[in-house]
C-alpha cells in the first residue's frame, strides 16, 4: 500500500479498561491437560529459539542450531521449533548447520536492538544478511520518530526494509515496552503492516516489559482487522520465554480466541 493511501486516523482507539476486563477472563480460564499439550507443542513450533549476545560463536550457534531440530532426544514427537535467529555475520554458520530441515534462518538487522542508525546502513546490513542465507529479517522501528509523531519516516522506512529482503520474510518489531500505551501499540501494528511487515512482534527481549496479555490482544486485533481489510494474513510474534508456560497458554487461548494464526 502506498503511504499516500494510508492514514493513522483509522486507527481505532482502545478502550485499556475493555482489554483488561478481557484479559482477565482469559486466564482465569482452566485449560485441560490435553489442551495444553496441544498448547505447547504449537507454541514450540512457532519459535524462533535464538542467540544474540556479544558472546556469541560459531560453536555456540551450531549447538542451538542442533537444538532446534531435535529439541528433546527422549521424546521424539515434539516437533522441531520454526526457526533460529542470530546476528547477521553468525547467518552463514546456522544456514549450514540447518540444510536438510524445515527450520528457517531469521537475522536481525536495522541496528538491533536499538534502531539508532541510518537508513543506508539499515539497508546494507539488511541486504548482507540475506545474502549470506538469511529467510527473515527482523528489523526494529525508529521508536524515537515514532513517538514523534513522524509517522511517515517509519513508514517509509519499513517499506524500503521490506524491498531490501527480496524474497527473505520481514517482521517488525515494535518494542512495545517503549511505546508506551496501547493505543500506541494499535498504530504501530497498523502502520507496520500496511507498510509490508509479514510478521509483527511485540519486543526484542531487551526491554521490559516485552510481551505482555494487553499489548499481545491489541495486535492480534490489530491483524485481524488488516485481515479483514485487505484478506493478507499477517504473522504474530510475542516475545515470551520458554520458561512462562502460563503466559504460552494464555496467549495461544488469546490467539484461539481471535483466529489469528501466529508465526
Amino acid at each position: 500500500m502506498k503511504r499516500s493511501d494510508f492514514s493513522l486516523s483509522d486507527s481505532p482507539a482502545i478502550d485499556q479498561v475493555g482489554v483488561e476486563e478481557r484479559i482477565s477472563r482469559f486466564t482465569k480460564r482452566s485449560i485441560k491437560k490435553e489442551s495444553k499439550m496441544t498448547a505447547l507443542k504449537m507454541a514450540l513450533s512457532m519459535v524462533d529459539l535464538t542467540t544474540l549476545e556479544a558472546k556469541d560463536t560459531p560453536g555456540k550457534v551450531k549447538q542451538l542450531c542442533t537444538k532446534a531440530m531435535h529439541p528433546h532426544s527422549i521424546f521424539p514427537d515434539i516437533p522441531s521449533v520454526a526457526a533460529v535467529c542470530v546476528y547477521p555475520n553468525l547467518v552463514r554458520v546456522a544456514k549450514t548447520t540447518l540444510q536438510g530441515s524445515k527450520v528457517k534462518v531469521a537475522a536481525v538487522a536495522t541496528a538491533f536492538p536499538s534502531g539508532m542508525s541510518t537508513r543506508k546502513v539499515k539497508l546494507e546490513e539488511t541486504k548482507w544478511a540475506v545474502g549470506e542465507g538469511a529467510d527473515e529479517i527482523d528489523m526494529v522501528i525508529s521508536r524515537g520518530h515514532f513517538l514523534a509523531g513522524e509517522y511517515g519516516f517509519v513508514y517509509d522506512e519499513i517499506a524500503a526494509v521490506k524491498e531490501a529482503c527480496g524474497n527473505a520474510h520481514l517482521k517488525v518489531i515494535l518494542e512495545t515496552g517503549e511505546l508506551s500505551t496501547l493505543d500506541n501499540v494499535r498504530r504501530a501494528s497498523d502502520l507496520a503492516m500496511h507498510a509490508g511487515a509479514d510478521f509483527i512482534k511485540t519486543s526484542t527481549g531487551k526491554i521490559q516489559p516485552a510481551a505482555t496479555l494487553p499489548v499481545t490482544l491489541v495486535m492480534l486485533e490489530a491483524i485481524r482487522d488488516f485481515y479483514y481489510e485487505t484478506g493478507k494474513q499477517i504473522g504474530m510474534k510475542p516475545a515470551v520465554e520458554l520458561q512462562q508456560l502460563n503466559l504460552h497458554f494464555n496467549i495461544w487461548s488469546c490467539c484461539a480466541k481471535h483466529s489469528v494464526t501466529t508465526g
